[in-house]
């Protein structure tokens, strides 16, 4: 039962695994069936029904509340009347509020016929009158549905939680501590979500928060995968020959299972637990599971497991399990070791008929030391996982042995103990491959360092705690705010330390966009590094270098990608893996209509952009002028060749026009006659060219001397290409509806019109409308509709200013009216198929509107905490999402902008966000900043390095390091004051 992340704190005891023992379940009839187009017969929600199936299974009493006259008749047809004891009709409810009284709540009601109290029972309503009610009534927790009506009003009318559907609702999530993602019970639907979000990494490695006596066995999955570790697997899926670059699901090092003395063991399923908890503790990275095992002749074994992933070194993790018999004396006898029997087999989708990437292992057994060894079947890479076990507590030694099956190897202790006398295992592990530096080899290097940890767990933790203080000291970000978004920001935060770290510095690993967390996407590497080096780049520098440097270490296969096309520069893959070469699936099979469509996504070269982007930002940040004159500037003119090469010149308008490529938005590969071809003339595609066009030519001015000099010769740069690059970059083509809205590309305008209300009525979330409309023999191609932002993230990339800029450095005159109309336009004619978009969206309204912005924010926060995509949070969470809400703090509330040697600042708090702080380096400075509605205070660490220049409206500052300085803001953009006060 979940506790409230609310002001109220309500929550609901629980003594069983999954719903407690003496509450009920009350639900709206609008949470059970939705009407279907076009007929409006009523159909079942899976996710409600799988929720009531699970309850009446746990034999618990269940209500309808369904103000209809034939409400039983209706439940009989949609086949639901045997899954509720008490059905709540118009009837019923007339007679109710006529009687008055204490009872008067068709909620009261309910409860009373099913013989159960209001504050241990669940209420679930579609609408705020409903939540309102049943909060009267003193319902322990009421979970709004937002399908109908936002969540603020839901939440405003008391809701202690709300979702989307009801297949989000995991009533054993605890939401009641900022720092503490905790889980109650055990639930089979919620598993593999709890156990990516539970995922522990350090940057190098991560391993999903499986529970250890268990395998991957559908419900469970184990997975632990290692930074650019991949293999490539040929394999039949659905019929078709594919071969597929996967990042590698390594060797299981969790397994540890138990049996109270002869009776079953844990992971058989048949041994009983009660008082289950499961805490992910954010501030020190230390996952804590807590249970009581029941075994034979009622003998109760308490048990803890404490895990951690080495922050403080890379390739280091440890497991603690320390059992305590309550009431009696006797044998526990406890398995633990390493299963190299594992696959890739997260996705469903994507298994086929081989999915294992691993050679077979060898084992070696040494005193205390297990060493496995493996090597991945392609790309060769060996992996080794040495696990030390050591067993305190007992008063006599325990009796151990080695087991082996299969693709598995354990040590056995059959361990003594005594009725409240707690006994500890403790299993230290390492992880090297043959891709890690200063080895010998990657078992011998294993081996010494598990040895040496073993000597010394005390130490491995503190190291471990102090890596991750100084890590908060950096990242963390403050709000005065409610408690679930405090909770959830920091939950992002935590996983993007997991996914990067300064440990991915020494790693030749990108972004992935499902972190080290599971196998979505095949662990690939995208352009979600546009969200997430904001947010490193301004606290670890080094780690957004080290990501461009994946990136930069890929411009060969690149410029063949680009030669390959006929083209010139560098084509970056949508894609990427191992080596470079574009990874994008050619077909992408519709689980719906059970057939592959094209997947043409490739045309998405947009990719090359963002990371030109990245590099210029990184220079601005950092002002390395090194940097860019090796590497950065080499990104920046290689795209722009690319492009420029790509453009063709049409004398009859005097433009350059783009062809054959694909946006952002997704929905969108071609015409709909030409499906597939790409799209002519894409806003987002031809602007973010022009400004590459033009910062690449600014990055030479800026190397200018030995450093340009270097570079054209290096690169062969000539004075006449340059001018080519000047002109393309200020003659690009852009395309406007006839209002003066841009146009998504050339021809969208004369697209039809999306029946937004009939297929939402049809099928409730249609984020995937491309796969909704492919079953149908239809297609995305036709219609005025975007999966994710792509006019729109010129906003949130340029900003309003440097948008019109950019458009009046290409002729085109856009005020500030035209952007707010074009915002609007395409933010009610997107699906928001992707957790980026609302990301983006949120940031953009922020400037607009800061408590639309503040309750996108809110909406984007939650997208992996309820897993409101498809249930999809299972196979990894999304990356650039998380990160993306830690910058909204940042670029949207705060209004940080970073320019050349100086920072600008036009907060716009929401009503709902009182205050926000946070940390940020640049140029050799670290600020720390606290934005309140009146007032911006920057406080500058010591520092020698050279005047830091601040700008907050049109009030300037030149700080030093040591000094304070407070920006005091009047609202809606009046022109701020200026006080200075240096520290002492």
């Amino acid at each position: 039962m979940a506790e409230s992340g609310s002001a109220s704190g309500a929550s609901l005891p629980s003594a069983d695994e999954a719903f407690g023992d003496t509450h009920g379940v009350l639900i709206s009839i609008d949470a059970v069936v939705i009407p279907t187009f076009p007929d409006g017969a009523l159909q079942p929600l899976p996710g409600t029904v799988a929720l009531l199936q699970r309850i009446r299974t746990a034999g618990l009493p269940a209500g309808v509340i369904a103000p209809d006259r034939d409400a039983h008749e209706l439940l009989v047809q949609t086949g639901l009347s045997d899954l509720f004891d008490v059905i709540v009709d118009a009837t019923t409810i007339e007679d109710v509020r006529a009687t008055g009284g204490p009872h008067a709540s068709p909620f009261r009601q309910a409860a009373r016929r099913m013989g159960v109290a209001s504050e241990r029972t669940v209420v679930i309503d579609t609408t705020a009158a409903g939540v309102e009610d049943a909060k009267r009534g003193g319902f322990g927790l009421v979970v709004g549905i937002d399908r109908f009506e936002p969540r603020t009003e839901l939440e405003a009318a008391g809701a202690d939680l709300v979702v989307h559907d009801v297949s989000e609702l995991d009533l054993g999530a605890t939401r009641a501590d900022p720092w503490v993602l905790g889980y109650r019970g055990f639930d089979p639907a919620h598993e593999g979500h709890r156990e990516a979000l539970t995922t522990l990494g350090n940057g190098r490695m991560g391993t999903r928060g499986a529970r250890p006596e268990h395998s991957d066995d559908g419900t469970h999955y184990p997975g632990t995968y290692l930074a650019g570790i991949y293999n490539r697997l040929e394999s039949t899926i659905h019929g078709r020959a594919l071969a597929e670059e996967h990042l590698v699901n390594a060797p299981n090092w969790l397994p540890l299972d138990l049996r109270i003395e002869d009776g079953a063991w844990w992971s058989s399923g048949a041994v009983p637990a009660s008082e289950e908890r499961h805490e992910l503790h954010l501030h020190d990275a230390v996952s804590l599971r807590r249970v009581t095992l029941h075994g034979p002749d009622a003998r109760r074994l308490a048990v803890i497991q404490r895990t951690v992933v080495s922050m403080g070194d890379p390739h280091l993790a440890m497991q603690e399990t320390t059992v305590t018999p309550i009431g009696w004396s006797g044998r526990v006898t406890i398995r633990a070791g390493i299963d190299a029997g594992v696959r890739n087999a997260n996705v469903a989708s994507y298994v086929g008929s081989d999915s294992t990437h691993l050679a077979e292992p060898t084992f070696r057994a040494e005193d205390s030391v297990l060493l496995c060894e493996v090597e991945t079947r392609q790309s060769g890479v060996r992996i080794a996982t040495a696990a030390h076990m050591t067993v305190s507590g007992t008063d006599e030694d325990p009796t151990t042995k080695v087991v082996e099956s299969g693709r598995r190897q354990e040590f056995e202790f059959d361990i003594p103990i005594g009725d409240g006398k707690p006994v500890t295992l403790t299993k230290v592990v390492a992880i090297f491959t043959s891709r890690d530096t200063a080895i010998s080899s990657p078992g011998d290097a294993a081996v010494d360092r598990v040895r040496d940890a073993a000597s010394r767990t005390a130490q491995l933790r503190e190291r471990h705690a102090a890596a991750w203080r100084l890590l908060w000291e950096r990242f963390a970000v403050t709000l005065d705010a409610d408690l679930l978004s405090r909770l959830v920001l920091n939950l992002h935060i935590f996983h993007l330390l997991q996914a990067i770290s300064p440990h991915t510095a020494e790693a030749d690993a990108g972004v992935p966009a499902r972190g080290l967390h599971g196998e979505g996407y095949r662990g690939h590497i995208f352009w979600d590094e546009v969200f997430v080096l904001p947010v490193m780049g301004l606290r670890l520098p080094h780690v957004a270098e080290a990501l461009l440097d994946y990136r930069w270490r890929r411009l060969p296969a690149a410029r063949r990608a680009a030669r390959g096309t006929g083209r010139d520069g560098a084509l970056f893959p949508w894609q990427s893996g191992s080596d470079g070469r574009e990874e994008t699936p050619a077909l992408l099979y519709n689980s719906r209509s059970s057939r592959w469509m094209p997947d043409n996504s490739r045309r998405q070269r947009h990719v090359g952009l963002a990371i030109a982007w990245n590099a210029w930002q990184h220079f601005q940040v950092t002002g390395d002028l090194e940097w860019l004159a090796q590497r950065g500037a080499e990104l920046m003119v290689e795209v722009t060749r690319y492009f420029v090469s790509l453009a063709e010149f049409d004398a009859d308008d005097g433009r350059y026009h783009i062809s054959g490529v694909m946006g952002p938005d997704e929905y969108h590969d071609g015409y709909p006659d030409a499906p597939g071809s790409g799209l002519r003339d894409n806003t987002y595609t031809n602007v973010m060219v022009s400004w590459l066009c033009a910062r690449t030519c600014e990055a030479l001015d800026v190397l200018e001397g030995h450093f340009r000099g270097e570079l054209e010769e290096r690169l062969g740069v000539r004075d006449d290409e340059i001018a080519k690059w000047a002109d393309v970059g200020a003659r690009l083509a852009v395309s406007r509806h006839a209002d003066g809205i841009l146009s998504q590309f050339n021809g969208y305008e004369s697209l039809a019109e999306l029946d937004w209300a009939r297929y939402r009525a049809r099928y409730g979330n249609i984020g995937r409308l491309d796969l909704i409309l492919e079953a149908e023999a239809d297609s995305t191609n036709r219609y005025k509709a975007a999966k994710q932002p792509d006019v729109v993230m010129l906003v949130y990339l340029l900003g309003m200013d440097g948008l019109r800029g950019q458009l009046e450095h290409l002729g085109f005159r856009f005020t500030d009216e035209d952007v707010v109309r074009t915002v609007e336009y395409y933010s009610s004619r997107t699906s928001h198929g992707s957790t980026l978009s609302r990301v983006v969206h949120a940031s953009v309204f922020a400037g607009l509107d800061a408590d639309r912005g503040w309750e996108l924010f809110r909406e984007a926060l939650i997208a992996d905490l309820d897993d409101t995509q498809w249930g999809t949070t299972r196979e990894g969470i999304h990356l650039g999402a998380m990160a993306g809400t830690i910058d909204i703090i940042m670029r949207s509330f705060a209004g940080l902008r970073v320019t050349e040697g100086e920072l600008h600042f036009s907060p716009r708090l929401p009503a709902r966000l009182r205050r926000a702080g946070f940390q940020f380096a640049y140029r050799g400075h670290r600020v720390d900043v606290q934005v309140t509605p009146g007032c911006v205070e920057l406080s500058l660490q010591p520092s020698r390095a050279a005047a830091l220049r601040v700008r907050v409206g049109e009030a300037t500052a030149a700080l030093k390091g040591g000094e304070r300085h407070e920006f005091l803001v009047t609202p809606k953009g009046s022109l701020p004051r200026s006080t200075q006060r240096r520290t002492p």
